[in-house]
């Protein structure tokens, strides 16, 4: 089969898979009279669709295509290929889905380094009360209040999309759009829409923070999800690229982007995002120690994995869902509210493994930026993040 042809059944393969999950496409900015021929034809089947990604897999050492986008089909075909096994029912053990999605390990972490970062988080919340109620008391003071939310939003979008256009310049019609929404196991969402335009759904069911809607713009917007999907799309698109027209759940490119995004405020603002922040904050009569915030931030590095052993306790482990919320609660922090909002997202039969994108993309990423041995180097290696058809084996390889 030669290039053009198999990435083509490629994109309609992908596209199928929505028929099976909506929302299992999490973009689209291709032919659209792909998805229409998918639409129109029969529902598919899963074990067909699992059948067709193997295939293509076989096919595509003869089809002639650059190295990068071979590993880069290769990897996604994998996925695809287990999902669509999931679908049909096959039981697929949690830690071999995450694998087969993802090209990524996971193991429970150390509790030792949980205990580790608490003690860390209390000498920078220092007072009177209990751990848990400091930091609860620290949350609560940092709730950022609904009426001054969408200036907030504004201010860093606006702030964040300076520093990313002269880092990494972006065509002149781009757009963030943003929009508050409730009923949502996330607490953003980037939708985006082609032709350089994404609109960005906040959670209002999720109490927004001083400290972290910084780094929500950043990983949404600008440097993030809504910079990687226009620079791919001016980039590798134009060029001809047309498997980076497709975005789908649970597959590589997730973890891929997902890392980069939770990377993408310190990659922009510095190691000092907080004293950046502050700054902004200032203008809005809004006082906030971006200091301190760096401080938490560095110290609740070593919480990263509590969510990813949440998951693993709850579909590997056979917890209950009473005892993976109690885990949360006593290892995030997190209010019985906050615990019970994490488990809907672990236990959804789309999203229950995508947690592992957060934890081992941030890990995988982050260490492949910090081997960069200068800060222009490392502006370099994210440059690539946004602009390459990367893979997990392929930073590994490197």
């Amino acid at each position: 089969m030669e290039s053009d042809a198999l990435v083509r059944e490629y994109l309609l393969l992908g596209l199928s898979f929505d028929r099976l999950e909506d929302g299992f496409v999490d973009a689209f900015t291709g032919d659209p009279q792909l998805r229409k021929q998918v639409e129109n034809a029969p529902a598919p089947d899963p074990r067909n669709l699992a059948r067709r990604a193997a295939e293509l897999r076989k096919e595509l050492p003869a089809a002639g295509l650059a190295e990068d986008r071979a590993t880069f089909l290769d990897a996604h075909l994998r996925a695809l290929e287990c999902s669509g096994r999931k679908f049909a029912g096959e039981q697929i053990g949690f830690v071999d889905e995450v694998k087969q999605y993802f090209d990524v390990d996971i193991a429970l972490g150390d509790v030792d380094d949980y205990r580790e970062a608490h003690e860390q988080i209390a000498t920078v919340l220092p007072g009177p009360g209990s751990f848990i109620e400091r930091v609860q008391a620290h949350r609560a003071a940092e709730e950022i209040a609904p009426e001054k939310l969408r200036d907030c939003v504004e201010a860093f979008s606006s702030a964040l999309r300076d520093l990313v256009r002269k880092a990494y310049p972006l065509p002149a019609e781009e757009v963030v759009e943003y929009e508050v929404v409730g009923d949502k196991p996330w607490s953003g969402f980037n939708y985006y829409l082609g032709n350089y335009t994404s609109r960005v759904a906040i959670n209002s069911d999720l109490k927004q923070h001083l400290a972290n809607l910084p780094r929500l713009i950043a990983h949404e917007s600008y440097p993030g999800h809504h910079t990687e999907h226009c620079r791919k799309e001016a980039g590798l698109v134009g060029a001809g690229q047309l498997e980076q027209t497709l975005f789908l759940v649970n597959t590589p490119q997730c973890l891929m982007a997902e890392g980069l995004a939770d990377l993408a405020l310190r990659a922009i603002a510095g190691p000092e995002w907080g004293l950046w922040a502050q700054e902004i904050y200032a203008d809005l009569g809004i006082r906030f120690d971006g200091e301190r915030a760096q401080r938490l931030s560095a110290a609740s590095a070593k919480l990263l994995g509590v969510r990813q052993d949440a998951a693993l306790l709850l579909h590997d482990r056979g917890r209950s869902e009473d005892d993976v919320a109690e885990f949360l609660q006593r290892w995030s922090m997190s209010t019985p509210k906050q615990a019970r909002q994490s488990l809907r997202f672990l236990s959804s039969p789309l999203w229950r493994a995508y947690i592992s994108t957060y934890v081992e993309g941030y890990r995988l990423l982050g260490g492949w930026l910090d081997e960069a041995p200068a800060a222009a180097d490392r502006s370099e290696r994210f440059r690539r993040l946004l602009d390459e058809p990367l893979t997990p084996g392929a930073l590994r390889a490197s």
